[in-house]
């Protein structure tokens, strides 16, 4: 079930355990697993242990049973719309994003409208 708003709330009595028998008191942080497609959006809630990282939340959240043509070898990951590395630490809160492949490169694009409305802008 997904927390939507829910940010900045704290879930003290949240125990969504991955199947493990851990000290329930020990601290851990909420965090979203994020993966958008053209036209469609998986956002997965995933409580960790404290000083998990990005690719940990990746395979906790199960989205690559979701999602099986994400190639994370091929595919680069972000906390918050900033790329960074799956080794990367994760603070309560965070979202992790997978991010698709480029279909063309920025500045081919951005010259290719370019030349579309120089040509029928004057």
């Amino acid at each position: 079930m997904a927390n939507e708003g829910s940010a900045g709330k704290s879930f003290p009595n949240l125990d969504q355990g991955a199947g493990e028998n851990k000290d329930t008191t020990a601290p851990t942080i909420q965090v979203e697993v994020a993966y958008a497609l053209p036209h469609q959006q998986t956002v997965l809630d995933v409580r960790l242990p404290t000083g998990s990282t990005v690719n940990d939340a990746i395979q906790a959240s199960g989205i690559l049973e979701h999602h099986p043509q994400i190639d994370l070898a091929e595919q680069a990951v972000g906390v918050h719309g900033q790329v960074t590395k799956p080794q990367t630490a994760l603070r309560d809160g965070d979202r992790v994003e997978i991010y698709r492949p480029l279909l063309i490169d920025p500045k081919e694009a951005r010259r290719q409208r370019a030349s579309g409305q120089s040509s029928s802008g004057q």
